[in-house]
């Protein structure tokens, strides 16, 4: 897998990844929501530099200009709920991409730590042969993701597989490493080193999905 993780680096990103981290800005969700979106759109710029492009030309009202242009037909997956904000900042770059949603919610027993990912509702265009981009907030264990892949099997076998996540944690990274096919590119702000006893990241954000939202029964 190839990680682009641009947390290393000095970028108007980190204003963004501070933000949304910062226990008294994450009181105004709109905030929050815009934030995700606006990391979205700078990960989605990324990850357009190694689309493949077409040399053509465009006629202005005084001449023509020579440039080149994507050519990947794109299919945008998101994980419901708290994949909405990154899906639209994705959307606002590739408008012209096709989308996809899959809701997978973790489900307790009781009072235990212990967890499963269930994959319930799926709405997907037909995959083979186009550039399938994958979105998930917080890449915690990774197992939202590995069922994710799962329920895409019989859509069609994609020619490029990239993941969008804001923050992730290694341990999460290394487990989709093994379940994804190797030239998976994997776009991410943050990597953050732990998770808690209940698998969520730490330092983290908390739960993305009640912060954009509000909160869950």
């Amino acid at each position: 897998m190839k990680i682009h993780h641009f947390g290393e680096g000095n970028s108007l990103l980190n204003q963004f990844i501070a933000e949304i981290r910062d226990v008294e800005i994450q009181k105004d969700p709109m905030r929050f929501r815009r934030n995700i979106e606006r990391i979205g759109e700078i990960l989605s710029y990324e990850l357009s530099k190694v689309l493949g492009y077409r040399n053509t030309t465009v006629k202005t009202p005084f001449g023509t200009k020579a440039l080149s242009l994507p050519i990947d037909k794109l299919v945008l997956c998101s994980v419901l709920r708290a994949g909405l904000p990154l899906h639209q900042g994705m959307l606002n770059y590739f408008d012209g991409a096709e989308n996809a949603f899959i809701s997978a919610y973790r489900h307790h027993r009781g009072d235990e730590d212990a967890f499963e990912v269930i994959v319930k509702y799926f709405a997907a265009p037909a995959l083979g042969g186009k550039t399938l981009v994958l979105t998930d907030p917080m890449l915690a264990t990774g197992k939202t993701l590995e069922n994710v892949l799962k329920a895409l099997k019989g859509h069609g076998e994609p020619n490029q597989i990239h993941i969008l996540s804001v923050i992730g944690s290694l341990s999460g990274i290394e487990h989709i490493k093994k379940v994804f096919p190797e030239n998976t590119h994997l776009w991410i702000a943050a990597i953050d080193p732990e998770l808690n006893n209940k698998g969520y990241i730490l330092p983290g954000i908390g739960d993305a999905g009640d912060l954009a939202f509000g909160e869950k029964l």
